[in-house]
């Protein structure tokens, strides 16, 4: 059975940084593709980050391209987003998920497996 473990989440200032992990067991994952999605109060989810554990290609939203970097540890089975100069717009839950699909996809729709997410709260 697939289980994501989010951690990392808080409470920081615009301009903090905070590093997210999502420590991954159940499957061998070296073909899925991982990403991050946030959920903010009213809003939809939506895509942040995305890599594909094979060769480590990498997606990002434009909201995030400069300021956030997403990776993974091979032995650790874990993937992690840091995320650097954060804005209050950052503020929102953020989840992991698992996609087992050849391709990096950003809708939350083709990723079967889920975390139970992480708040993370930018202050002004």
């Amino acid at each position: 059975q697939v289980q994501l473990v989010e951690s990392g989440g808080g409470l920081v200032q615009a301009g903090d940084s905070l590093r997210l992990s999502c420590a991954a067991s159940g499957r061998t994952f070296s073909r899925y593709t991982m990403g991050w999605f946030r959920q903010a109060p009213g809003k939809e989810r939506e895509i942040v980050a995305a890599i594909r554990w094979s060769d480590g290609s990498t997606y990002y939203a434009d909201s995030v391209k400069g300021r956030f970097t997403i990776s993974r540890d091979n032995v650790k089975n874990t993937v992690y987003l840091q995320m650097n100069s954060l804005k209050p717009e950052d503020t929102a839950v953020y989840y992991c998920a698992a996609d087992p699909r050849i391709g990096v996809h950003i809708t939350p729709y083709e990723y079967d497996y889920w975390g139970q997410g992480t708040q993370v709260t930018v202050s002004s």
